[in-house]
Protein backbone atom coordinates (compact mmCIF):
# COMPACT_ATOMS: atom_id res chain seq x y z
CA UNK A 1 0.00 0.00 0.00
CA UNK A 2 1.79 3.24 -0.93
CA UNK A 3 2.20 5.98 1.69
CA UNK A 4 0.18 8.41 2.76
CA UNK A 5 1.22 11.69 4.24
CA UNK A 6 -0.59 13.61 7.31
CA UNK A 7 -0.25 17.13 8.19
CA UNK A 8 -0.38 17.98 11.69
CA UNK A 9 -0.34 21.60 13.38
CA UNK A 10 -1.42 23.36 16.43
CA UNK A 11 -2.87 27.01 16.96
CA UNK A 12 -3.58 28.49 20.26
CA UNK A 13 -6.11 31.22 19.77
CA UNK A 14 -7.15 34.00 22.30
CA UNK A 15 -10.82 33.44 22.27
CA UNK A 16 -13.70 30.95 23.94
CA UNK A 17 -14.32 27.96 22.65
CA UNK A 18 -17.45 28.49 21.21
CA UNK A 19 -16.58 31.50 19.00
CA UNK A 20 -13.32 29.04 17.84
CA UNK A 21 -15.89 26.40 17.15
CA UNK A 22 -18.42 29.53 15.38
CA UNK A 23 -15.52 30.05 13.11
CA UNK A 24 -15.15 26.56 11.71
CA UNK A 25 -19.42 26.10 11.67
CA UNK A 26 -20.49 29.43 10.71
CA UNK A 27 -20.14 30.45 6.92
CA UNK A 28 -19.31 34.22 7.69
CA UNK A 29 -17.22 32.87 10.36
CA UNK A 30 -14.72 30.95 8.28
CA UNK A 31 -14.72 33.97 5.13
CA UNK A 32 -13.33 36.39 7.81
CA UNK A 33 -10.42 34.24 8.37
CA UNK A 34 -9.83 31.54 5.70
CA UNK A 35 -11.66 31.46 2.44
CA UNK A 36 -12.82 34.64 0.52
CA UNK A 37 -16.42 32.95 -0.09
CA UNK A 38 -17.69 30.23 1.95
CA UNK A 39 -20.82 28.52 2.41
CA UNK A 40 -21.67 25.18 4.86
CA UNK A 41 -23.88 23.48 6.97
CA UNK A 42 -22.17 22.33 9.37
CA UNK A 43 -24.26 18.71 10.57
CA UNK A 44 -23.28 15.39 9.27
CA UNK A 45 -24.08 14.75 5.60
CA UNK A 46 -23.84 18.81 5.40
CA UNK A 47 -22.01 20.62 2.68
CA UNK A 48 -18.62 22.36 2.93
CA UNK A 49 -17.48 24.88 -0.46
CA UNK A 50 -14.65 27.31 0.39
CA UNK A 51 -13.56 29.63 -2.65
CA UNK A 52 -10.56 32.04 -2.80
CA UNK A 53 -10.23 34.67 -5.41
CA UNK A 54 -6.55 33.21 -6.64
CA UNK A 55 -9.02 30.62 -8.20
CA UNK A 56 -8.82 27.87 -5.81
CA UNK A 57 -11.53 26.17 -4.53
CA UNK A 58 -12.63 23.28 -2.20
CA UNK A 59 -15.81 21.34 -1.35
CA UNK A 60 -16.53 18.39 0.84
CA UNK A 61 -19.03 17.00 3.28
CA UNK A 62 -19.42 16.38 7.23
CA UNK A 63 -18.61 13.58 8.28
CA UNK A 64 -18.66 13.85 11.99
CA UNK A 65 -19.74 17.14 14.17
CA UNK A 66 -18.94 17.09 17.88
CA UNK A 67 -20.86 20.31 19.15
CA UNK A 68 -17.15 22.38 20.58
CA UNK A 69 -15.21 19.28 20.62
CA UNK A 70 -14.62 17.87 16.91
CA UNK A 71 -15.05 18.36 13.35
CA UNK A 72 -13.77 15.62 10.41
CA UNK A 73 -15.14 17.32 7.29
CA UNK A 74 -13.58 15.21 3.45
CA UNK A 75 -11.84 18.13 1.47
CA UNK A 76 -11.70 17.91 -2.73
CA UNK A 77 -9.59 20.78 -4.43
CA UNK A 78 -9.82 21.96 -7.72
CA UNK A 79 -6.99 19.69 -9.48
CA UNK A 80 -6.50 16.94 -6.85
CA UNK A 81 -6.79 13.56 -7.51
CA UNK A 82 -8.95 12.62 -5.29
CA UNK A 83 -10.72 13.62 -1.59
CA UNK A 84 -8.43 13.97 1.38
CA UNK A 85 -10.02 14.47 5.16
CA UNK A 86 -9.74 16.87 7.54
CA UNK A 87 -9.93 16.56 11.18
CA UNK A 88 -10.11 19.43 13.70
CA UNK A 89 -10.44 18.93 17.31
CA UNK A 90 -10.83 22.06 20.03
CA UNK A 91 -9.86 21.97 23.66
CA UNK A 92 -10.36 24.92 26.13
CA UNK A 93 -7.38 26.48 27.83
CA UNK A 94 -8.34 29.06 30.84
CA UNK A 95 -9.42 32.11 28.44
CA UNK A 96 -8.16 30.15 25.06
CA UNK A 97 -8.53 27.63 22.58
CA UNK A 98 -6.02 25.05 21.30
CA UNK A 99 -6.88 24.05 17.78
CA UNK A 100 -5.34 20.92 16.73
CA UNK A 101 -5.76 20.09 12.61
CA UNK A 102 -4.97 17.07 10.95
CA UNK A 103 -5.11 16.51 7.50
CA UNK A 104 -5.08 13.20 6.16
CA UNK A 105 -5.34 10.78 3.36
CA UNK A 106 -2.74 12.43 0.86
CA UNK A 107 -0.99 10.13 -1.30
CA UNK A 108 2.54 9.89 -2.67
CA UNK A 109 4.47 10.45 -5.69
CA UNK A 110 5.56 13.97 -6.75
CA UNK A 111 1.62 15.58 -7.54
CA UNK A 112 1.19 14.93 -3.67
CA UNK A 113 4.23 16.29 -2.33
CA UNK A 114 3.42 19.32 -3.90
CA UNK A 115 0.11 19.59 -2.47
CA UNK A 116 1.20 18.60 0.72
CA UNK A 117 3.52 21.53 1.02
CA UNK A 118 0.64 23.63 -0.32
CA UNK A 119 -1.62 22.56 2.09
CA UNK A 120 0.64 23.01 5.27
CA UNK A 121 1.72 26.83 4.16
CA UNK A 122 -1.76 27.75 3.39
CA UNK A 123 -3.13 26.13 6.60
CA UNK A 124 -0.52 27.71 8.82
CA UNK A 125 -1.56 30.72 6.82
CA UNK A 126 -4.76 30.59 7.51
CA UNK A 127 -4.22 29.55 11.19
CA UNK A 128 -2.46 32.31 12.32
CA UNK A 129 -5.13 34.38 10.81
CA UNK A 130 -7.42 32.66 12.31
CA UNK A 131 -5.56 33.52 15.95
CA UNK A 132 -5.39 37.64 14.73
CA UNK A 133 -8.83 37.64 13.37
CA UNK A 134 -10.56 36.45 16.88
CA UNK A 135 -7.39 37.50 19.11
CA UNK A 136 -7.57 40.53 18.75
CA UNK A 137 -9.23 41.56 15.32
CA UNK A 138 -7.02 42.59 12.23
CA UNK A 139 -7.39 40.22 8.78
CA UNK A 140 -3.91 39.36 7.74
CA UNK A 141 -5.14 38.97 4.30
CA UNK A 142 -6.22 42.90 4.42
CA UNK A 143 -3.22 44.12 6.76
CA UNK A 144 -0.61 42.68 4.60
CA UNK A 145 -2.34 43.08 1.13
CA UNK A 146 -0.71 46.23 -0.82
CA UNK A 147 -2.86 48.97 -2.33
CA UNK A 148 -2.76 50.14 -5.82
CA UNK A 149 -4.76 52.96 -5.13
CA UNK A 150 -7.86 53.07 -7.41
CA UNK A 151 -11.45 53.34 -7.50
CA UNK A 152 -13.29 51.09 -9.79
CA UNK A 153 -16.38 51.37 -12.22
CA UNK A 154 -18.98 49.96 -14.77
CA UNK A 155 -17.28 48.69 -18.02
CA UNK A 156 -19.61 47.90 -21.25
CA UNK A 157 -19.49 47.73 -25.20
CA UNK A 158 -21.16 50.82 -24.97
CA UNK A 159 -18.97 52.92 -22.67
CA UNK A 160 -15.98 51.25 -24.53
CA UNK A 161 -17.36 52.47 -27.92
CA UNK A 162 -17.73 55.97 -25.95
CA UNK A 163 -14.32 56.31 -24.75
CA UNK A 164 -12.49 55.04 -28.03
CA UNK A 165 -11.50 52.30 -26.69
CA UNK A 166 -11.27 48.98 -28.73
CA UNK A 167 -11.53 46.74 -26.59
CA UNK A 168 -14.59 45.46 -24.09
CA UNK A 169 -13.20 43.45 -21.22
CA UNK A 170 -11.38 45.35 -18.80
CA UNK A 171 -11.68 47.29 -15.57
CA UNK A 172 -12.10 51.02 -16.19
CA UNK A 173 -11.10 52.96 -13.31
CA UNK A 174 -13.10 55.98 -11.80
CA UNK A 175 -10.20 57.31 -9.81
CA UNK A 176 -6.34 57.09 -8.49
CA UNK A 177 -5.81 58.11 -4.94
CA UNK A 178 -3.47 61.19 -4.19
CA UNK A 179 0.11 59.53 -3.14
CA UNK A 180 -0.27 55.97 -3.93
CA UNK A 181 0.83 53.93 -6.66
CA UNK A 182 -1.61 53.99 -9.51
CA UNK A 183 -0.91 58.14 -9.25
CA UNK A 184 2.81 57.85 -8.94
CA UNK A 185 2.24 55.70 -12.36
CA UNK A 186 0.19 58.00 -13.96
CA UNK A 187 -3.04 56.51 -14.19
CA UNK A 188 -6.17 58.68 -14.80
CA UNK A 189 -10.16 58.05 -14.56
CA UNK A 190 -11.42 56.12 -17.52
CA UNK A 191 -8.28 54.43 -17.70
CA UNK A 192 -9.23 50.62 -18.47
CA UNK A 193 -7.07 47.95 -17.04
CA UNK A 194 -6.47 44.69 -19.56
CA UNK A 195 -3.54 43.42 -18.06
CA UNK A 196 -2.11 43.82 -14.48
CA UNK A 197 1.09 41.68 -13.25
CA UNK A 198 1.32 39.52 -16.49
CA UNK A 199 -2.54 38.37 -15.62
CA UNK A 200 -5.68 39.48 -18.17
CA UNK A 201 -8.10 41.36 -16.36
CA UNK A 202 -11.40 40.55 -17.81
CA UNK A 203 -13.24 41.66 -14.36
CA UNK A 204 -13.00 42.77 -10.73
CA UNK A 205 -12.40 39.18 -9.58
CA UNK A 206 -9.27 38.85 -11.74
CA UNK A 207 -7.58 41.91 -10.37
CA UNK A 208 -8.58 40.04 -7.01
CA UNK A 209 -6.75 36.97 -8.20
CA UNK A 210 -4.06 38.97 -10.07
CA UNK A 211 -3.22 41.13 -6.44
CA UNK A 212 -2.85 37.56 -4.28
CA UNK A 213 0.63 36.82 -3.43
CA UNK A 214 2.05 40.54 -3.80
CA UNK A 215 3.70 42.62 -1.38
CA UNK A 216 3.25 46.78 -0.85
CA UNK A 217 6.99 47.54 -2.65
CA UNK A 218 6.70 45.14 -5.38
CA UNK A 219 7.14 46.94 -8.88
CA UNK A 220 4.55 45.58 -11.35
CA UNK A 221 3.59 46.02 -15.09
CA UNK A 222 -0.15 47.32 -15.88
CA UNK A 223 -1.06 47.69 -19.41
CA UNK A 224 -4.11 50.25 -19.90
CA UNK A 225 -5.93 51.38 -22.67
CA UNK A 226 -6.41 55.86 -22.54
CA UNK A 227 -8.84 56.17 -25.68
CA UNK A 228 -7.66 54.14 -28.34
CA UNK A 229 -4.04 53.81 -26.97
CA UNK A 230 -2.24 51.41 -25.05
CA UNK A 231 0.17 52.09 -22.85
CA UNK A 232 2.63 50.33 -19.96
CA UNK A 233 3.57 51.12 -17.66
CA UNK A 234 5.35 49.77 -13.73
CA UNK A 235 3.32 50.38 -10.87
CA UNK A 236 5.04 49.94 -7.25
CA UNK A 237 2.54 48.78 -4.63
CA UNK A 238 1.84 50.88 -2.10
CA UNK A 239 1.20 50.05 1.64
CA UNK A 240 -2.10 49.68 2.89
CA UNK A 241 -2.81 52.60 5.65
CA UNK A 242 -4.49 51.18 8.53
CA UNK A 243 -7.17 53.41 10.43
CA UNK A 244 -6.96 53.25 14.06
CA UNK A 245 -9.89 51.47 14.96
CA UNK A 246 -12.50 52.86 17.74
CA UNK A 247 -12.59 50.31 21.11
CA UNK A 248 -16.59 50.45 20.86
CA UNK A 249 -19.56 50.62 18.70
CA UNK A 250 -20.34 53.91 19.95
CA UNK A 251 -16.65 55.73 19.70
CA UNK A 252 -17.28 54.00 15.75
CA UNK A 253 -20.24 55.89 15.65
CA UNK A 254 -19.05 59.00 17.10
CA UNK A 255 -16.07 58.62 14.52
CA UNK A 256 -17.89 58.09 11.31
CA UNK A 257 -20.51 60.72 12.24
CA UNK A 258 -17.48 63.11 11.82
CA UNK A 259 -16.72 61.83 8.33
CA UNK A 260 -20.18 62.33 7.33
CA UNK A 261 -20.76 65.72 8.71
CA UNK A 262 -17.49 66.81 6.34
CA UNK A 263 -19.20 65.30 3.26
CA UNK A 264 -22.02 66.66 4.17
CA UNK A 265 -20.32 70.13 4.32
CA UNK A 266 -19.01 69.85 0.87
CA UNK A 267 -21.95 69.16 -0.62
CA UNK A 268 -23.80 71.62 1.00
CA UNK A 269 -20.87 73.80 -0.56
CA UNK A 270 -21.26 72.48 -3.96
CA UNK A 271 -24.87 72.55 -4.25
CA UNK A 272 -25.35 76.31 -3.61
CA UNK A 273 -26.55 78.36 -6.40
CA UNK A 274 -27.49 74.64 -8.61
CA UNK A 275 -30.37 75.29 -10.30
CA UNK A 276 -32.68 71.96 -11.25
CA UNK A 277 -31.93 72.12 -14.58
CA UNK A 278 -28.56 71.83 -14.43
CA UNK A 279 -29.07 68.99 -11.47
CA UNK A 280 -30.79 67.28 -14.96
CA UNK A 281 -28.29 67.84 -17.30
CA UNK A 282 -26.43 64.84 -18.23
CA UNK A 283 -22.67 65.82 -19.57
CA UNK A 284 -23.48 62.76 -22.40
CA UNK A 285 -25.87 60.06 -22.93
CA UNK A 286 -24.40 57.28 -21.14
CA UNK A 287 -23.30 59.67 -18.01
CA UNK A 288 -24.84 60.43 -15.24
CA UNK A 289 -26.34 63.64 -13.63
CA UNK A 290 -25.65 65.26 -10.60
CA UNK A 291 -29.44 63.90 -9.56
CA UNK A 292 -28.67 60.65 -10.60
CA UNK A 293 -25.17 60.48 -8.73
CA UNK A 294 -27.05 61.60 -5.61
CA UNK A 295 -29.52 58.89 -6.28
CA UNK A 296 -26.88 56.39 -6.80
CA UNK A 297 -25.18 57.96 -3.14
CA UNK A 298 -28.72 56.91 -1.66
CA UNK A 299 -28.49 53.60 -2.80
CA UNK A 300 -25.48 53.02 -1.93
CA UNK A 301 -25.70 54.19 1.55
CA UNK A 302 -28.62 51.69 1.90
CA UNK A 303 -26.91 48.94 0.81
CA UNK A 304 -24.20 49.65 3.26
CA UNK A 305 -26.61 49.69 6.18
CA UNK A 306 -27.76 46.30 5.06
CA UNK A 307 -24.40 44.99 4.97
CA UNK A 308 -23.23 46.46 8.42
CA UNK A 309 -26.76 45.01 9.72
CA UNK A 310 -25.62 41.12 7.91
CA UNK A 311 -22.10 41.46 9.66
CA UNK A 312 -23.17 42.41 13.29
CA UNK A 313 -25.49 39.39 12.85
CA UNK A 314 -23.20 36.83 11.34
CA UNK A 315 -24.97 36.13 8.36
CA UNK A 316 -23.64 37.68 4.96
CA UNK A 317 -25.01 37.24 1.78
CA UNK A 318 -22.56 35.92 -0.79
CA UNK A 319 -22.26 37.53 -4.86
CA UNK A 320 -20.79 35.88 -7.17
CA UNK A 321 -19.41 39.21 -8.65
CA UNK A 322 -20.49 43.13 -9.16
CA UNK A 323 -23.30 43.36 -11.37
CA UNK A 324 -23.18 46.87 -12.34
CA UNK A 325 -25.16 49.94 -11.63
CA UNK A 326 -29.20 49.19 -12.31
CA UNK A 327 -30.30 52.44 -14.25
CA UNK A 328 -33.71 51.47 -13.34
CA UNK A 329 -32.68 52.33 -9.63
CA UNK A 330 -31.85 55.93 -10.43
CA UNK A 331 -34.86 55.77 -12.12
CA UNK A 332 -36.92 54.62 -10.01
CA UNK A 333 -35.30 56.62 -6.52
CA UNK A 334 -35.80 59.81 -9.06
CA UNK A 335 -39.41 59.26 -9.36
CA UNK A 336 -39.78 59.28 -5.43
CA UNK A 337 -37.70 62.38 -4.90
CA UNK A 338 -37.79 64.49 -7.69
CA UNK A 339 -36.18 67.63 -6.56
CA UNK A 340 -32.58 68.42 -6.12
CA UNK A 341 -33.41 69.23 -2.17
CA UNK A 342 -35.37 65.94 -1.80
CA UNK A 343 -32.56 64.06 -2.90
CA UNK A 344 -29.93 66.06 -0.66
CA UNK A 345 -32.17 65.77 2.41
CA UNK A 346 -32.84 61.87 1.46
CA UNK A 347 -29.42 61.31 1.27
CA UNK A 348 -28.43 62.68 4.83
CA UNK A 349 -31.24 60.86 6.57
CA UNK A 350 -29.63 57.91 5.24
CA UNK A 351 -26.48 58.80 6.73
CA UNK A 352 -27.56 59.39 9.92
CA UNK A 353 -29.34 56.46 10.51
CA UNK A 354 -26.36 54.64 9.29
CA UNK A 355 -24.57 56.57 12.14
CA UNK A 356 -27.31 55.31 14.46
CA UNK A 357 -27.57 51.68 13.84
CA UNK A 358 -23.59 51.75 14.19
CA UNK A 359 -24.48 53.44 18.17
CA UNK A 360 -27.29 50.78 18.60
CA UNK A 361 -25.46 47.64 18.14
CA UNK A 362 -25.43 45.30 21.01
CA UNK A 363 -21.86 45.72 23.38
CA UNK A 364 -21.67 42.33 23.08
CA UNK A 365 -20.83 42.30 19.36
CA UNK A 366 -17.36 44.14 19.77
CA UNK A 367 -16.38 40.42 22.01
CA UNK A 368 -16.45 39.02 18.26
CA UNK A 369 -13.52 40.88 17.30
CA UNK A 370 -12.47 39.86 14.15
CA UNK A 371 -16.18 41.06 12.87
CA UNK A 372 -15.56 44.26 14.94
CA UNK A 373 -12.53 44.95 13.47
CA UNK A 374 -13.63 44.08 9.47
CA UNK A 375 -17.09 46.70 10.24
CA UNK A 376 -14.76 49.14 11.57
CA UNK A 377 -12.42 48.95 9.08
CA UNK A 378 -15.01 48.72 6.22
CA UNK A 379 -17.02 51.95 8.28
CA UNK A 380 -13.82 53.87 8.06
CA UNK A 381 -13.13 53.43 4.67
CA UNK A 382 -16.80 53.54 3.02
CA UNK A 383 -17.12 57.78 2.88
CA UNK A 384 -14.08 58.03 0.79
CA UNK A 385 -17.28 56.50 -1.90
CA UNK A 386 -18.98 60.02 -1.72
CA UNK A 387 -15.27 62.10 -2.11
CA UNK A 388 -14.95 60.26 -6.26
CA UNK A 389 -18.31 60.90 -6.75
CA UNK A 390 -18.15 64.38 -5.95
CA UNK A 391 -15.58 65.24 -8.47
CA UNK A 392 -17.82 63.62 -10.70
CA UNK A 393 -20.82 65.61 -10.04
CA UNK A 394 -18.58 68.87 -10.06
CA UNK A 395 -17.54 67.53 -13.75
CA UNK A 396 -21.42 67.27 -15.03
CA UNK A 397 -22.07 70.67 -13.21
CA UNK A 398 -19.02 72.18 -15.25
CA UNK A 399 -20.37 70.63 -18.67
CA UNK A 400 -24.08 72.00 -17.61
CA UNK A 401 -22.19 75.23 -17.38
CA UNK A 402 -20.73 75.35 -20.51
Amino acid sequence: MAHKRTIKLEQVVQAPIQLVYQAFTNSTGMREWMGDHVTLDARPGGRVYIWWNSGYYASGEFIRVEHEKELLFTWHGRGELRPTQVLVSFKPKRKSTLVRLIHRGLGAGAAWEKASVEFETAWRSSLENLASVLGSGPDLRITRRPMLGISLSDFSPEIAAKLGIPVTAGIRLDGVVQGMGAQAAGLQKDDVLVEFAGQPMLDFSSLAQAINGLKAGDVIPVTFYRGPEQHTVSLTLSGRPIPAIPASTLALAEELGKVYAGAESQMTVFLQGVTEQEAEAKPAPEEWSIKEVIAHLIHSERFWQQAISEIAGGQEAVYDGYSGNLEARNAATLKAFPSLAELDTQWRRLNTETVALLAALPLEFTQHKGSYWRLAYQCLNFPTHFFTHLDQMSAALQAARK
